[in-house]
């Protein structure tokens, strides 16, 4: 398994990470545990996760996926063979059962959030941590327009920043990363490490897969790339939508089922599933399952620090984590990018 270093970070991972999210939900701990050992066997070395895991949050769940993942670094011992990334949680009015409803990015909220995921991971630091959306009105999951009108007041970047700063010295956190932010964010957060003396992040955590690439135009070439700030593909399957499962049985099992359908109607759009119909088509043709054709091509990307694939089974994640050895031919790239153009980042 290829490793790559996150930012100017000392962190090298493995260009496929394994996300967690469904650990604690529709995952066991045993399920959870069966899959650790097998990414781990596979030559992954980096474990994806949240304060407000699993998905979908909930009151009565919220924490498991990190204490999962916690009582397996206790029973294998092996601390030392993974790099694990949490996040913190930005506000939500919803969400009032992380941290109580004035969760935010405060100083206060960031030392709360840390030591509450290093007590349930079991661990005296964190390797990368990262803020899982910002505490400023930005469109995210699904909006994909900026209404001023819905400005709120926010956290400083800055005052997160120096908390952040304080357990870095503290040797509680390695290294830092943002996630759901936007250009200007990425921006900011640079530009105040540079001028006040932060630590720098190494890393963004966005949307990425075939119906979503937006981040090839709107991050990636004046912002990540001459920043030296990597990305983290998340959803690189849509939520299963690009195993083109859906489109076979429209109830299979799974996320899109399993959860109320406004939970992620991006996911859903008329548009994606007509593109998932034509990459699925063309995987087909070229003798590769949808989803193959679809991480393939997500590993492939050169500004792609690491993949972050979830899996219910470990039968889904032996396929996942093969698809890093396919080598997409120069046509078959052609003709997903001629899919792009015509039907442009519908799941964005």
């Amino acid at each position: 398994m290829q490793r790559k270093q996150l930012g100017r970070s000392d962190l090298m991972v493995s260009t496929v990470c394994l996300g967690t999210m469904t650990f604690g939900e529709q995952n066991t701990e045993l399920d959870a545990h069966r899959q650790l050992d097998y990414a781990l066997e596979r030559g992954i070395n980096f474990i994806d996760t949240a304060e407000m895991y699993p998905v979908m949050g909930r009151a009565e769940t919220q924490g498991a996926t990190e204490r999962f993942i916690g009582s397996w670094l206790h029973k294998r011992g092996r601390r030392d063979d993974v790099i694990i990334a949490s996040k913190i949680a930005g506000p939500n009015a919803s969400m009032g059962w992380i941290r109580g409803p004035a969760h935010d990015l405060d100083a206060a909220n960031v030392r709360a959030a840390v030591e509450t995921s290093l007590q349930r991971l079991q661990t005296d630091y964190i390797d990368l941590y990262q803020i899982h959306w910002p505490s400023r009105n930005l469109p995210i999951f699904g909006a994909n327009s900026f209404n001023p009108k819905r400005e709120r007041s926010s956290v400083p970047i800055e005052e997160t920043l120096g908390a952040l700063d304080e357990l870095v010295k503290a040797g509680k956190i390695r290294a830092i990363g943002v996630s759901n932010e936007s250009s200007w964010g990425v921006c900011e957060y640079v530009k105040l490490a540079e001028t006040r003396g932060l630590p720098r992040i190494a890393t963004i955590q966005n949307l990425y897969n075939l119906t979503a690439r937006a981040f090839e135009t709107s991050l990636l070439d004046e912002t990540c790339f001459r920043s030296d700030v990597s990305l983290l593909a998340y959803s690189p399957l849509a939520f299963g939508q690009l195993t083109a499962k859906y489109l076979d049985n429209p109830k299979a099992h799974g996320r899109l089922t399993l959860f109320p359908p406004n939970w992620s109607p991006r996911y859903v759009r008329p548009e994606v599933l007509a593109a998932t119909a034509e990459y699925a088509a063309l995987a087909r043709a070229n003798g590769m399952t949808p989803a193959q054709m679809a991480l393939a091509w997500c590993y492939s990307r050169w500004f792609v620090g690491s993949t972050i694939i979830g899996a219910t089974t470990l039968e889904q994640l032996k396929e996942n984590i093969d698809a890093a050895s396919i080598v997409l031919s120069a046509e078959v790239i052609a003709a997903i990018d001629a899919i792009h153009a015509r039907i442009t980042n519908p799941g964005q």
